[in-house]
């Protein structure tokens, strides 16, 4: 995860997309990269998933499919290889493939840009570290409406948690007294 100190972006020739979302999200992003940075960039694709996005240029590309590889030493190796300037993950708020793209997030080169349900994206970089921040709070439940019930939760927890603790304690006690 290269550049995050930096506002720069490198070029658009080498780009890997972790579909860990929506397909859907990829199939909608797709024209427009390869309409605006032309022929000359290649997309790989790391996926979960049987086939491959509509829009995907399997000339211009290649399709790393995780359930093929035995390790994840094995995939970062093998992108690592193709030398890629921008990295892509989907964070839609679905539970697909979430370890392996931040572990890939973390691992490779790339510049990281990430796209979010709405198929807006922004850079994983300090110029954006308030609406990183926010995205984080959004989706722990922090921010928004749900943030005063996440909180009171939160802080409600260890009050159930010894109540509980308690009660067991005084039940079991009672129970050894019987006996």
């Amino acid at each position: 995860m290269r550049f995050f100190l930096s506002n720069r972006i490198p070029p658009f020739d080498r780009v890997v997309l972790i579909e860990s979302g929506s397909r859907q999200l990829l199939e909608d992003l797709l024209p427009g990269l390869y309409e605006i940075y032309g022929e000359s960039m290649q997309v790989d694709l790391v996926t979960c998933y049987a086939g491959t996005p509509k829009a995907f240029l399997a000339d211009r590309g290649k399709v790393f499919r995780i359930t093929e590889y035995n390790s994840r030493e094995q995939v970062v190796r093998d992108l690592k290889a193709r030398g890629h300037s921008i990295t892509g993950i989907i964070c839609s708020d679905e539970p697909i493939m979430t370890k392996w793209k931040w572990m890939l997030a973390l691992r490779l080169p790339g510049k990281l840009f990430i796209l979010n349900e709405n198929g807006d994206y922004f850079w994983f970089d300090r110029a954006n570290f308030g609406t990183l921040v926010h995205f984080a709070l959004f989706r722990m439940g922090l921010a928004g409406a749900g943030a005063v019930m996440t909180i009171g939760r939160i802080l409600l927890f260890p009050v159930s948690l010894i109540y509980l603790l308690a009660f067991a304690g005084i039940v079991h006690a009672k129970r050894k007294a019987r006996a």
